[in-house]
């Protein structure tokens, strides 16, 4: 078995241990369920509660397409409390390993960084997308029962879109990870970074062509328009770019630790 294989496999077998493998999902399920739910049901919650007085309700609101339902899926759920929530389950991801020394055991073995970080986001990154895109299924469901189908075609495109964001998440906590020492700076930096990128989406054309979170803003556009937008290769290719900048960044710090095979 192979080093990246045997990490990997620890990686894992650290999920199971720490009941991440069930809790992550459900946060997810649940966060999916509950776009189209409320709202689907929100207008008749505040006529029941005779809540409705002097409040006009948008009837467009109420004759919602189903992909601008799913698209508030990604971008009211997952985009603001999913973000955190991933960014809390990952804030550990290379710190935990430095503060109880396994980080040092593990590269005075013979395991390269590279191996050592390829195992640490593959196994991340897998479970991550994996838990956003089984809340994202969930929520198309919902979406097709509750209000209008939505193309196939164009939720697949839209999750794979969405997905090259939530990569850039993963390893952005991951460099913060391992530069920081104290899990509540991780936090705080990662969230406060991630989430501004998230907002300032739309403001310049020219910021969207070098903001991962742009990546959200066209899979909704899929989802709403059924449109891709000029810019997505371009967009695509300079996050990719990011996140390689970004891993570079995790491998450059660990290798001034000067760990050495033994």
């Amino acid at each position: 078995m192979t080093n990246f294989a045997v990490l990997t496999k620890k990686e894992f077998v650290q999920m199971l241990r720490e009941l991440k493998i069930v809790w992550f999902p459900l946060v997810f399920i649940f966060l999916g369920m509950s776009q189209p739910i409320l709202n689907y049901y929100l207008p008749a919650i505040i006529k029941s509660l005779g809540g409705n007085q002097g409040i006009i309700i948008d009837p467009h609101m109420i004759a919602q397409k189903g992909g601008e339902v799913l698209a508030g899926t990604l971008g009211s759920q997952f985009d603001q409390l999913g973000v955190i929530i991933i960014i809390v389950s990952l804030m550990g991801a290379v710190q935990s390993d430095k503060a109880n020394g396994m980080l040092a055991f593990i590269l005075t073995r013979p395991v390269s960084i590279v191996e050592y970080l390829s195992a640490k986001v593959f196994s991340n990154y897998l479970f991550v997308a994996a838990s956003v895109a089984i809340g994202y299924l969930v929520s198309y469901l919902y979406v097709n029962f509750l209000f209008s189908n939505v193309n196939p075609v164009d939720m697949l495109l839209a999750l794979l879109i969405y997905l090259v964001w939530v990569l850039f998440i993963v390893l952005f906590t991951t460099m913060i990870s391992t530069l920081f020492n104290g899990q509540g700076i991780i936090a705080l930096l990662s969230i406060v970074f991630l989430l501004l990128c998230r907002v300032i989406v739309g403001l310049s054309p020219a910021i969207d062509l070098i903001n991962p979170a742009a990546m959200s803003k066209h899979a909704m556009e899929v989802l709403t328009m059924s449109t891709i937008s000029s810019t997505l290769g371009w967009n695509l290719l300079l996050t990719l770019l990011l996140s390689v900048l970004v891993i570079l960044v995790s491998h450059q710090w660990i290798a001034k630790k000067k760990y050495h095979h033994v």
